[in-house]
């Protein structure tokens, strides 16, 4: 999971507060101020005397032509590396993602930080947030934090509806309080992942909880921060992926996980790559959402509806993309 520091070297009691009140992950203080950090909250403090020591556990090197590009590659896999440069745009930043996965950059901007953060996709491993301005620091770390790649949704067409017996199903509660037409990605397989909206309706049966999702029976993926994980694997402290009908997405902690035996619903549809489902619960209040981003309750669907989903070839190794055939039926 990429890292977010702030630097706040010269001490800056307001930008450490900043880097608190917006989840950065560890700031940068002088020695000196080491205790002063600690005092305003728990965070990784970057520092002679703190919990990562510079010299030790990471460096920061300025890169100017190929040879620093070959020391930083060669020094990052001993530890961290905070690149530096006075001219952000010679640094080679494809070459040093692809080499190493200890590269962390310096940005003073939000341009910058984006760019780094999209580099081949997966980004540099660790930003360092370098402002003068606490409120600049904070808001850069939040949208970082809360932002993700967006995806691109496609639409499935229902193919087959099948009441089931009673099963274990796990209702996803988040820190994050969704809008209509958000929710998250769960299926039966990782190649097709059916957008299963938050309870953000009014309905005459129970009070909307935007921070919910009836996410789908325990077996199923879902999309986390890293990979795909087992709706029976989330935990409290967990991260998975928020998503919107237009494909956006932003990162959501999950508060709890609660497991419940209820009647459940087999929801199968055909996409590009063939067919695929999602077993839910049955209940009015569980929803797909539709192309244009209608929501459309499980009890009136039908074979021919379409809903969207996102596809995705090969398979999964313990969470992780793989190329190899694999048949999940």
């Amino acid at each position: 999971m990429r890292q977010l520091w702030v630097k706040a070297d010269p001490w800056n009691k307001d930008m450490v507060t900043a880097a608190l009140e917006n989840g950065a992950d560890a700031v940068i203080v002088p020695p000196e101020n080491v205790n002063d950090a600690r005092s305003l909250g728990r965070i990784i403090v970057v520092s002679p005397g703190g919990d990562i020591i510079p010299g030790e556990d990471v460096v920061e090197m300025e890169i100017g032509s190929a040879d620093d590009e070959e020391a930083i590659v060669a020094e990052s896999k001993r530890r961290r590396v905070i690149v530096k440069t006075t001219d952000w745009t010679v640094i080679p930043l494809e070459n040093l993602v692809a080499r190493s996965e200890n590269i962390f950059v310096e940005v003073e901007n939000p341009e910058e930080a984006r760019t780094a953060c999209g580099v081949l996709e997966k980004g540099v491993a660790g930003v360092v947030v370098k402002t003068l301005d606490p409120a600049a620091a904070g808001r850069m770390v939040r949208n970082l934090k809360e932002a993700a790649e967006p995806f691109t949704l496609e639409e499935l067409s229902i193919c087959r509806i099948t009441s089931l017996g009673m099963g274990d199903r796990v209702c996803v509660d988040t820190c994050t309080l969704m809008s209509e037409g958000e929710g998250i990605l769960v299926g039966n397989s990782s190649s097709m992942l059916f957008l299963v909206q938050a309870e953000s309706l009014e309905n005459p049966y129970v009070a909307p909880r935007p921070f919910r999702v009836n996410a789908g029976a325990v077996h199923s993926y879902t999309l986390a921060a890293a990979g795909t994980k087992y709706l029976s694997e989330l935990r409290s402290g967990d991260e998975v992926q928020v998503v919107s009908s237009e494909g956006s997405a932003l990162t959501a902690v999950v508060g709890r996980a609660k497991v419940e035996r209820r009647p459940l619903l087999l929801v199968e549809a055909e996409g590009r790559f063939g067919k695929s489902g999602v077993i839910l619960q049955n209940a009015e209040t569980v929803r797909l959402l539709k192309p244009g981003g209608d929501a459309l309750s499980v009890a009136a669907l039908a074979v021919g509806d379409r809903v969207l989903g996102r596809l995705e070839e090969g398979g999964r190794h313990f969470g992780m993309s793989i190329t190899e055939r694999i048949s999940e039926k």
